[in-house]
């Protein structure tokens, strides 16, 4: 055997050594636009009556929006948003005078814990289109002070290897770790694949994962499973990874999401997250008057 032939079987036993247990897909469904805020449309997944909750995550939106349109002033309490844009430029402000603008590729990671009220609004012409994740807090970190990551396109993590091209939001991949700071723990990874390049992806056992198409068409978990198109999403079971195929003749675009449960009861109304219904009629009430970390909205 030549060692050019010996390092190409190693290669391959390394690779499929990776994962002992792939994870299955155990339920898939098509996001369907519906209308939010002022003139915005979004494909919700995560958060509609399919699914309302997936420990830790609360809704997943793949949004397009075009000005005048937008979503205006509004609180948040106990959870995080992530705020992925894929094409055009969103600008945030909020109440406590932060502001800035995120454009194709950015990012804005923000906890909003004890209080934010802020608005996102179209920043440039044409249609506006990204992805908004909802992550749960836990009760320890639920009113802690609201906190804002933002990266810049250029500053993301990015690996290509093998026809596989990956933008590292947040966990792991291709031996390259993200900067952002989860307080859950989280990975958020944008893999684009060329036609028949192959993925394992390593994903830590205990922990929730999804994947939801954007572009193209992917086989995911088995190599004769059914091909799924964009604006699907993909629950995953348990199992230490999952694997991807894209056996067609154009790009494979999706992003795979997973975080660690964390196991309490959710309680939702609106914009606000909390464990029991004391806590959410609290913070009707500290919205409403003013008070307990929503201060600044009188003005």
């Amino acid at each position: 055997m030549s060692e050019a032939d010996h390092s190409k079987r190693m290669s391959k036993t390394e690779i499929s050594s990776v994962l002992r247990e792939p994870r299955l897909v155990v339920k898939k469904f098509q996001s369907i636009a519906q209308r939010e805020g002022v003139g915005a449309v979004v494909r919700r997944s995560i958060g509609r009556f399919e699914l309302r909750h997936f420990d830790p995550f609360l809704l997943l939106d793949e949004f397009s929006v075009t000005a005048p349109g937008g979503v205006p002033d509004h609180p948040h309490r106990g959870f995080e948003t992530v705020t992925y844009m894929l094409q055009g430029a969103m600008t945030h402000e909020d109440f406590a005078g932060h502001k800035g603008t995120i454009r194709t590729g950015d990012l804005q990671w923000m906890t909003a814990g004890r209080g934010i009220v802020h608005s996102e609004m179209p920043a440039s012409q044409g249609t506006q289109k990204g992805l908004q994740l909802w992550i749960n807090l836990s009760s320890k970190h639920k009113m802690v002070e609201p906190r804002y990551q933002e990266l810049l396109s250029k500053d993301l993590a990015e690996v290509a290897k093998d026809g596989i091209n990956v933008r590292i939001i947040a966990g792991e991949a291709l031996g390259t770790k993200s900067a952002i700071y989860t307080r859950t723990p989280t990975m958020f990874l944008d893999f684009t694949l060329k036609p028949g390049a192959h993925l394992q992806q390593p994903i830590p056992s205990l922990w929730n994962s999804f994947i939801y198409v954007l572009e193209g068409e992917g086989v995911f978990s088995k190599p004769e499973s059914s091909p799924t198109k964009a604006h699907y999403i993909l629950l995953l079971g348990s199992g230490d990874g999952v694997e991807a195929w894209n056996q067609s003749s154009k790009l494979l675009r999706f992003i795979l999401v997973g975080a660690e449960p964390i196991g309490e009861p959710v309680v939702q109304y609106g914009p606000f997250v909390m464990n029991t219904q004391e806590e959410i009629d609290q913070a009707i009430d500290d919205y409403e008057h003013c008070i307990n970390g929503f201060e600044n909205a009188k003005h």
